[in-house]
């Protein structure tokens, strides 16, 4: 980050995001390119939340563009069974719905590479259903292979930089489907950033702005499950949906690389044989819609089991765990979550000074490097806030604070030391 993005944003509370609502006339995204800064892209499309497309020449290096393809531009099936056959994979069939979602299983990649060619074969039909590879951690079971580099405009990933460190997850997919498999109407975990690559097929994205999806609710406040469904057009069961506004409707070419914000609600279909790789990923510009995301969460458990808020001592502590066994975060996480991305940035910051090495990876300090000091800066900033809103909210109040990794009095004092120390030896410019 520059010194001037980081002027102009450092003292932000609130992050100013414009209206959504040249993407319900215009129906066009921003088409990148040729070389873009990091700066630019964080104004023009982190801080306002607006989706883009990059060309296939972000891509062009990628060693799975060459290995994973075949000359025709085609999944290279004897290639990609070379690597991974006997590797057990997570399988979704697009023909079944389990509540809002397509139900999984697992099998040997060898054997959906048989399917998915006896799939082609017959016309791009099965008795099987329509199945589709999907959420496979390839990077993180395969760490040597190395095919993909995630490109600079979302390397600053909060996300997979908390669960890589505590070595439990991560939000790094590789997904591979046949013509005619497609991902149901859904918006991104924690209300997450997304990138989607092509390595090759084509993808065609239904997008919503953020708030259109409310109008899509059925009288149970329920969302649709495909909302290109007939059944949208029923009044009586869908009574705002010709409210919302007409979906974005994107075709992504084969190398290209989609950006998804926050809280974009979409439905996404392969045109072709596909196979792409995507990260959801956070940071100091959407983490604000994270913190609200995990507040709406929370209030819909307490809702469900509020009968019971008088007849138990530990409700609020029930609460929490609901929430995390629904979510996959609560609280408490989250505030670790926190502690783990400000640690990592005063470290950096203080090895900025000291010259010393720091203790985490290094694929992070190469990260932090390159996006360099004044980024480290605004995600402390953007920690503090979350920290002070923490402090504010009387259901994280309730929680046992002695059990807390995250101490958030000094946890603030600690970072707003670390900033001044750095302005204090000019790593960041006072003006």
């Amino acid at each position: 980050m520059e010194r001037e993005a980081y002027r102009n944003c450092c003292s932000l509370v609130k992050i100013p995001r414009q209206s959504y609502e040249q993407f319900c006339s215009s129906h066009f995204v921003d088409y990148i390119d040729k070389e873009l800064s990091y700066s630019k892209f964080f104004k023009k499309y982190l801080l306002p939340n607006h989706p883009c497309m990059f060309s296939r020449r972000f891509t062009q290096d990628w060693r799975c563009r060459k290995q994973w393809v075949s000359d025709v531009g085609r999944p290279d099936f004897q290639k990609l069974l070379q690597d991974f056959e006997e590797t057990p994979v997570p399988v979704a069939n697009c023909n079944a719905k389990e509540y809002n979602a397509n139900p999984k299983q697992v099998m040997p990649f060898k054997e959906f590479i048989q399917y998915w060619k006896e799939y082609i074969q017959n016309g791009h039909s099965s008795p099987k259903g329509c199945l589709y590879l999907k959420d496979w951690h390839m990077s993180r079971d395969f760490p040597e292979h190395n095919v993909y580099n995630t490109p600079v405009f979302f390397s600053s990933d909060w996300l997979n930089e908390y669960w890589d460190t505590i070595e439990v997850d991560d939000y790094r997919f590789v997904y591979m489907g046949p013509k005619g498999s497609w991902t149901p109407f859904h918006a991104d975990v924690f209300r997450s950033y997304s990138w989607s690559a092509n390595i090759c097929g084509r993808k065609k994205w239904l997008l919503y702005p953020p708030g259109q999806e409310e109008f899509l609710r059925d009288t149970h406040g329920n969302l649709p499950y495909d909302v290109t469904s007939a059944e949208l057009r029923d009044r009586d069961l869908f009574p705002h949906s010709e409210e919302a506004c007409q979906p974005l409707e994107i075709i992504q070419e084969a190398g290209e690389i989609i950006f998804v914000p926050s809280g974009w609600h979409h439905q996404v279909y392969n045109l072709e044989d596909t196979i792409s790789i995507n990260h959801n990923w956070l940071n100091g510009c959407n983490i604000d819609l994270m913190w609200q995301f995990l507040q709406n969460e929370l209030s819909s458990v307490q809702k469900e089991i509020d009968e019971w808020r008088n007849t138990m001592d530990s409700w609020h502590q029930h609460c929490q765990v609901i929430m995390k066994a629904c979510s996959g975060i609560n609280y408490a996480e989250f505030a670790s979550f926190l502690k783990i991305i400000a640690d990592n940035r005063m470290a950096f910051l203080n090895a900025c000074f000291t010259g010393e090495s720091s203790d985490y990876s290094r694929h992070l300090s190469e990260t932090l490097t390159t996006l360099g000091p004044y980024h480290a800066a605004f995600d402390l900033q953007r920690v503090a806030h979350l920290i002070e809103c923490l402090l504010c909210n009387e259901d994280f109040k309730r929680l046992d604070h002695s059990t807390l990794t995250l101490q958030p009095e000094s946890m603030l004092q600690q970072i707003r030391d670390t900033i001044q120390s750095t302005r204090g030896q000019h790593l960041l410019d006072q003006e």
